[in-house]
């Protein structure tokens, strides 16, 4: 059966049973989508939570989606579900007090780095603010890359109803204006990066890549892209904090 056969009965119909042969078909998309963010988070919470999270997110999508919008359902999905995780994992706080006293110290540092010099922080003024050694800081960066990524969608969610690739199709003027707005702020930002940061941005949340297949991309490790990853959240974050 067709899945536009399936969406011209459930809207016409609102069958429960058409409903749950949707849910079958589109449930590898929120495994898709936790797989992601597992790797994120995976130390301190189960894939099958994560995939569980997301299942919230499609049912909202499949009973508010409207096929006369002309969007794939799976761009809609995408956006709900990842939504959905990232409200979750919001709500139960389990990132420890420790990690984000470590994140603060090291936002503070490059924002007061970047405020003197009016431009991003190289590592080295970032380990010498901290007065810590360049390992240091890379062990430091790698313990709060977690909590980094989700500081960011937080920062985002509190400012506007959009995600960094969301394109809503049920949005007010106003509402739309406003997340046009932050979405422009945010690619000017992205594009002040450092060239290889600027890159996993843009693999990671546009081309949806996962650290292995950039790893294979860029030629560095999958430890290294994450950490350069990190690096590059903590900076939108900062400037951000300056903007919004």
């Amino acid at each position: 059966m067709s899945n536009m056969y399936l969406w011209e009965k459930y809207i016409k119909t609102g069958d429960k049973k058409i409903k749950e042969q949707l849910i079958i078909k589109y449930i590898d998309l929120v495994k898709i989508i936790a797989g992601r963010l597992y790797v994120n988070y995976g130390n301190n919470i189960e894939f099958d939570d994560l995939v569980s999270y997301g299942i919230f997110g499609l049912l909202d999508a499949i009973d508010k989606f409207d096929p006369s919008k002309n969007v794939k359902f799976e761009t809609y999905a995408c956006i709900r579900i990842r939504g959905s995780i990232i409200d979750q994992l919001r709500a139960l706080d389990w990132i420890p007090r420790s990690v984000r006293q470590k994140y603060k110290k090291i936002e503070d540092a490059y924002k007061s780095i970047e405020n003197k010099l009016g431009r991003s922080a190289k590592d080295e003024e970032v380990a010498l603010e901290l007065n810590i050694s360049l390992n240091e800081l890379s062990t430091l960066i790698a313990e709060v890359h977690s909590f980094s990524v989700i500081s960011l969608e937080e920062k985002i969610l509190n400012n506007a109803n959009f995600t960094i690739i969301d394109d809503d199709i049920n949005i007010e003027p106003q509402a739309f204006l406003d997340q046009e707005e932050i979405k422009k702020i945010l690619l000017d930002l992205v594009n002040e990066l450092p060239e290889k940061e600027k890159k996993i941005i843009s693999l990671y949340y546009y081309s949806e890549l996962t650290y292995k297949e950039i790893s294979t991309i860029l030629g560095v490790s999958e430890s290294r892209i994450s950490q350069l990853h990190t690096k590059a959240i903590i900076k939108l974050k900062s400037k951000l904090e300056k903007l919004l």
